[in-house]
């Protein structure tokens, strides 16, 4: 997903409301969810990336599909290891509603078929490297994917929930490396 991987407290605040104001910027060892708590992130992410998915697929003129989410704790060495390389990270801010953000990572490949697929190409060809323009297009794409999301999450919470632009990064994540997802 993504996606953004959220603090325990992050998911707290989400089931409960009890956040603090400034989490700790450190990472501490989190229990396991429980199968109840992992249901309900589970299907808040299924219906809000469901919605982003169905926004990208009107951009890009294709059908776009989504799997089942599956709900599971992870450090960022363990997301190096996961996710492709060269990457697009883009880091989503909640500004309100929610306190967080998601975290998208996506091969640079795939965001340059994202792009091509924008500027009217097949998707079949895309360049090589990512210029700026390609990054604006792939930032632009994520920023309408998730405000979908979020306009999805506003309707579940019953409350408004507002996003910052993305971030974009363009990332060769390797072992040893300082950290690039922020806790």
């Amino acid at each position: 997903m993504g996606n953004g991987m959220l603090s325990q407290e992050e998911i707290d605040a989400l089931l409960g409301g009890n956040l603090e104001a400034d989490p700790p910027a450190t990472e501490e060892p989190v229990e396991e969810f429980t199968e109840i708590e992992k249901d309900a992130i589970g299907e808040i992410a299924n219906i809000s990336m469901g919605t982003a998915a169905t926004t990208l697929s009107q951009i890009l003129g294709k059908k776009v599909e989504i799997t089942t989410p599956k709900v599971d704790l992870a450090s960022s060495e363990q997301i190096r290891k996961d996710y492709p390389v060269p990457s697009v990270i883009v880091e989503i801010q909640y500004k309100s509603g929610i306190q967080g953000s998601n975290l998208l990572i996506l091969s640079q490949r795939d965001g340059a078929v994202i792009v091509d697929l924008m500027m009217g190409g097949t998707g079949l060809n895309p360049p090589d490297t990512l210029d700026e323009l390609a990054i604006s297009g792939v930032g632009e794409a994520m920023n309408q994917m998730m405000g979908s999301a979020a306009t999805s999450m506003s309707t579940m919470f019953n409350s408004v929930v507002d996003i910052t632009p993305p971030n974009l990064v363009l990332n060769e994540m390797t072992e040893g490396e300082e950290d690039v997802i922020s806790s």
